[in-house]
């Protein structure tokens, strides 16, 4: 049988467990998915039969957001904090950053990360100021994990596929680690292989898995779902095929899901679903009320930001619905309280953890959250800008002054003249303009750059 997968797992703090052992934590981060993609959210497009009952059974957060790129998304994962404390360039992860790998060591976990990296080297020699960012981010062998299989764990000419016939760095913590090619194989299912073995292996700790899926991202390729898969021939690039990812990417959590059960893990294991950033730019989905919707990725848009989030563990969490905000900030927090250890006191951290919903008890929430973006430098970022803003359930504002609402309709934002604004407005443009400063109050917040890491003069950052 062929596994693999695509999702975020996470625990409680206070949960009270049959078993006397802490469960496994399996954290599945999708990559350019958004809200629109899934059927339990409203996606008609493409079939998710299997996303669809992880989130009937469990916890399915309907106001999830992440970064509008996959860097500054995974290094705020990862660290628990805002970009603005901890950026350096894209693809690049502060190699003196404690990752939620380092953290769950300490709490007695066993720990693996399986999928896509991406966080270590990323600019191609001969772009301009490459050499001043290439090797500079942390190695996975550093980054809090016993076992690591990475695709793009090195440089970037030297990644390889990530799909049909995959490449990827394979070794352990303080391990330097090779690069290994799976020739006629499918790289989910490479991982999702792996996360079941680490799962198996007979040991006294509790064990977590971090799975940064590679799917749906471009390149829009077959997959073993298609009719036309065969890995044995050259790729061929189509945006008809971003469907079958989608679709192979719910078979991934599916074959996750039966695999966990074949081997007795079901019952103490967490599953969680995130997303990265929103769906590619050249895709349009469907939505069930008739609304099609152009896919957000890399913009500050409901479509680049509002992602999917699910967490499932059978009979411990209950199924619910819940509005509750969340960032990628949170995920840090939340694994600590759900490995049952304590968060610090860390003026730094932002996150906030969402352990306590999942198991409806009450908890400290965020009314509002912060967005400090800025992918630059690095190659093919030339035409992003830094945006700095802060939403809630109902407006959307940004540091310049511009000013959204947010309707019941899901991805939906219309654009506010302040000449037009209503006091409601005025009131959330007050508060979220009051949450930027905060955010940013005691920070030296980057140095505005171009996207070949060159110093920009005379230019005010929205």
């Amino acid at each position: 049988m062929r596994f693999l997968l695509i999702l975020l797992g996470c625990l409680p703090l206070t949960v009270s467990s049959a078993d006397d052992s802490r469960p496994n934590i399996v954290l599945i981060m999708a990559d350019d998915i958004g809200i629109e993609g899934l059927g339990c959210y409203g996606g008609v497009s493409y079939d998710t039969p299997a996303l669809d009952q992880l989130a009937s059974g469990g916890v399915r957060f309907t106001h999830a957001y992440s970064q509008p790129l996959c860097t500054p998304t995974r290094v705020q994962l990862m660290s628990g904090k805002y970009n603005h404390r901890n950026w350096k360039t894209f693809g690049i992860l502060d190699p003196n950053l404690k990752t939620f790998g380092h953290r769950m060591k300490e709490e007695g976990y066993a720990t693996a990360i399986f999928g896509k990296w991406q966080l270590q080297s990323y600019d191609p020699p001969g772009y301009p100021g490459a050499e001043d960012r290439r090797g500079t981010g942390m190695h996975p062998q550093d980054a809090g994990f016993d076992q690591y299989a990475l695709y793009h764990a090195l440089h970037t000419e030297d990644k390889g596929s990530r799909y049909a016939n995959p490449t990827m760095l394979e070794g352990e913590a303080g391990q330097g680690g090779e690069l290994k090619t799976y020739p006629g194989q499918f790289g989910e299912d490479v991982w999702v292989e792996k996360t079941i073995d680490f799962l198996k292996q007979d040991r006294n700790e509790p064990a977590f898995v971090y799975y940064p899926m590679a799917l749906p991202h471009w390149p829009f390729v077959p997959t073993p779902i298609s009719d036309d898969w065969d890995p044995s021939q050259p790729v061929v690039e189509q945006l008809k095929y971003f469907k079958d990812m989608v679709e192979y990417m719910d078979v991934a959590v599916g074959n996750l899901i039966q695999g966990l059960q074949a081997n007795g893990l079901r019952d103490n294991t967490i599953v969680i679903f995130y997303g990265d950033n929103g769906t590619h730019l050249k895709v349009v989905s469907k939505l069930s009320d008739g609304r099609s919707i152009r896919g957000g990725k890399g913009l500050t848009k409901q479509t680049g930001i509002h992602v999917p989030l699910i967490v499932s563990w059978p009979g411990h969490i209950q199924p619910a619905v819940s509005d509750k905000l969340i960032d990628a900030s949170d995920f840090y927090p939340t694994l600590i309280e759900l490995a049952g250890g304590e968060v610090p006191e860390d003026p730094t951290m932002d996150g906030i953890s969402f352990a306590p919903e999942l198991f409806g008890q009450e908890g400290p929430k965020k009314e509002s959250l912060f967005f400090w973006y800025d992918p630059r430098p690095g190659e093919d970022k030339s035409q992003f800008t830094r945006e700095v803003f802060a939403l809630n359930r109902t407006h959307k504002v940004f540091r310049d002054g511009r000013l959204f609402r947010l309707t019941d309709r899901p991805l939906e934002e219309i654009a506010i003249d302040l000449d037009h604004a209503t006091e409601q407005d005025r009131a959330a443009m007050k508060e979220l303009h009051q949450r930027i400063t905060e955010a940013m109050a005691g920070v030296d917040e980057p140095p505005l750059l171009d996207a070949t890491g060159q110093p920009i003069a005379q230019q005010i950052s929205r």
